[in-house]
């Protein structure tokens, strides 16, 4: 009997033992985006050093356990983002994954996630479909856009003031696509018509035929469906070509890096939505300081959603007591955002609801100071700007 009593004090001895070794295991924070292609520049290496930030300024660490944070190029590659996700979540015992950009992609690495059901961030895909028809109980789309809020905000503003025919270049994948066909439909429902549309391939370089059939069609407004360097290279070509002479162009998506890469000369006059600006409040002024102390250039809107998309993840999981992708997103979604960032709330689908802006580019001698560059025009409510419940196709939103 004495003996039996030795050896159960013993094994409680190994299991109290074991039990704490597992529980000082890191929690693993993954971060995949595109680091060395078309949208390294809005993301990239300054997208994953953001995400470190947010983690030692939570303290790097979680319930008692240290935050390691893993990252990886996907190459603009559905199949290498599918495969590093897939091996983290299974090998590395990854807890939560943030993507950054490309459509593709990150539907690729959101459909991984809800099989392994892992808690899975988007701060930069394009595509509404993460929380529409391919919405999954553990996918964000924490984005500062979605090609459905953008076009409601930015085609509807032109074709109010009478544009009312359009041509779209469009980047020749899922991001472009939904671009041009979720403006398609804004400007169809407005009263507009659509001439024409080509598609370029990502990277693209030479716009020049594209370009041709863009004047050929006589549209009022030419679309750009495209970002990064591809509405950069495109919108070079149409200087170059004297297009902007004859048609209004217009960019559905532009981050204030392609502004700044561009000059305000080029882009003086060129209206966009989005729902962050490095220069909105004092909050986000202090982030961007940081930000270009490091980097000597201001944050993205992407940039500066990794931050906040970590930040709210560590918020979430503390709050809920676990790392439980299940119940890290009940707590994710029963919890008010309020950051530098954005100011909302995830909805049942997933959707982060916030509000959105349009901005006009200024002319070079309205900027005071350096990416001084946006002047907002007006606000739209977050529950206007992105598809209603009434009108989604996610069953998370009828239960």
């Amino acid at each position: 009997m004495k003996l039996s009593k030795i050896t159960l004090a013993a094994a409680a001895l190994v299991l109290a033992t074991g039990a704490k070794a597992q529980n000082s295991d890191p929690i693993k924070i993954g971060f995949i985006t595109d680091m060395s292609g078309a949208y390294a520049d809005i993301d990239g290496a300054a997208g994953a050093e953001v995400v470190k930030w947010a983690v030692s300024d939570f303290g790097g660490k979680l319930l008692g356990r240290p935050i390691e944070v893993l990252t990886s190029d996907h190459q603009n590659k559905p199949d290498v983002a599918s495969v590093t996700a897939r091996e983290w979540m299974d090998k590395e015992k990854l807890q939560m994954l943030i993507g950054g950009t490309n459509s593709a992609a990150l539907l690729a690495m959101s459909r991984i996630s809800a099989e392994r059901s892992i808690p899975f961030l988007a701060t930069g895909p394009g595509t509404a479909r993460l929380t529409n028809e391919e919405c999954n109980p553990y996918a964000v789309h924490y984005s500062a856009f979605d090609t459905s809020a953008v076009t409601k905000v930015g085609a509807a503003a032109l074709v109010n003031a009478g544009y009312k025919s359009w041509y779209f270049l469009a980047a020749d994948y899922v991001f472009g696509q939904s671009l041009a066909g979720d403006a398609a439909r804004v400007v169809k429902a407005m009263g507009g018509n659509i001439v024409g549309e080509v598609r370029a391939p990502l990277g693209n370089s030479d716009y020049s035929s594209f370009l041709m059939q863009a004047q050929h069609s006589k549209a009022q407004i030419l679309a750009l469906a495209n970002t990064g360097k591809d509405f950069a290279n495109s919108m070079k070509s149409i200087k170059e070509f004297g297009v902007d002479k004859t048609m209004k162009v217009a960019g559905l998506l532009v981050f204030i890096n392609e502004i700044h890469s561009l000059g305000l000369k080029t882009t003086a006059g060129l209206q966009l939505a989005d729902s962050w600006y490095w220069d909105q409040d004092e909050g986000s002024r202090k982030f961007s300081r940081r930000f270009f102390e490091k980097y000597k250039r201001m944050p993205s809107n992407i940039q500066a959603a990794n931050y906040s998309a970590a930040t709210t993840y560590l918020k979430a999981a503390q709050k809920a007591g676990t790392t439980d992708g299940k119940k890290v997103m009940e707590a994710l979604k029963s919890t008010r955002i309020d950051d530098f960032f954005n100011k909302g709330y995830i909805r049942a689908d997933g959707r982060l609801i916030h509000d959105m802006y349009l901005f006009e580019v200024k002319k070079p001698e309205d900027s005071k100071s350096p990416w001084d560059y946006y002047k907002k025009i007006s606000t739209v409510p977050g529950e206007q700007a992105f598809i209603p419940p009434a009108e989604s196709k996610c069953p998370l939103l009828r239960g």
